[in-house]
């Protein structure tokens, strides 16, 4: 069975733990296609969609919204929004990723492939994980539309509380591109540091958290 994984930076898994990577390791029989790509939003994936079903996979499965939630719940990263993705104003918001979604699923379903989705974690401030929250949920009713089966992963993770911090910006924004570049990963350090339990900066896994999260999902996709 071919699967491509969909979404943004937790699927590409160059920053922080790499869950497909986990899966793959557990699905020996699968063949495991990582699409996942840095800082993309819902409207990112879908322009990018043709490019996946070029695989002709047999299932993908989609793990996004978490950029859609930040750009709504944080404006001072909407420029990067804006300027890198491409997309309008650097906002999308929870009408355009109803739209967005829609159309993923309804066209992944048109070419006969299997769909599952993955509802984004989140953990950096309060704000946020009430954003992601919101999209999550406006995620889960278009599935349960679609009879597309959900994981949602923010709950399964979900700390005891999360505190207040200060707004994601550009600044933010701009220190997880210099760190990929440079090959930093004291992820352990920074988790401390932040106050993190399952990330180490509220919005990547942690190694170990990836394993955690590739057992999950390799078990629910092959059930």
């Amino acid at each position: 069975m071919k699967v491509v994984f969909l979404g943004n930076s937790l699927v590409e898994g160059s920053y922080g733990g790499n869950f497909v990577a986990e899966v793959a390791a557990r699905l020996v029989d699968y063949t495991i296609i990582n699409a996942g790509q840095n800082g993309n939003t819902m409207m990112n994936l879908l322009d990018r969609l043709d490019t996946v079903l070029a695989h002709q996979p047999d299932g993908v499965f989609i793990l996004g919204g978490g950029n859609d939630a930040i750009s709504y719940s944080q404006p001072e990263t909407r420029r990067f929004y804006e300027r890198a993705m491409r997309v309008p104003l650097g906002l999308v918001t929870p009408e355009m990723f109803t739209l967005f979604s829609r159309d993923l699923l309804a066209r992944i379903q048109l070419a006969n492939s299997l769909v599952w989705v993955g509802l984004t974690p989140m953990e950096y401030n309060p704000a946020t994980v009430t954003a992601a929250q919101q999209y999550n949920s406006i995620l889960a009713e278009i599935c349960e539309r679609f009879n597309v089966p959900t994981l949602d992963l923010m709950s399964i993770l979900a700390p005891k509380s999360v505190p207040e911090r200060p707004p994601l910006d550009l600044k933010a924004i701009q220190l997880i591109g210099q760190r990929i570049a440079s090959g930093w990963n004291d992820y352990e350090a920074e988790r401390v540091r932040g106050g993190f339990t399952y990330t180490f900066d509220g919005l990547h896994l942690m190694p170990e958290s990836a394993k955690r999260v590739g057992e999950i999902v390799a078990a629910f996709i092959s059930q």
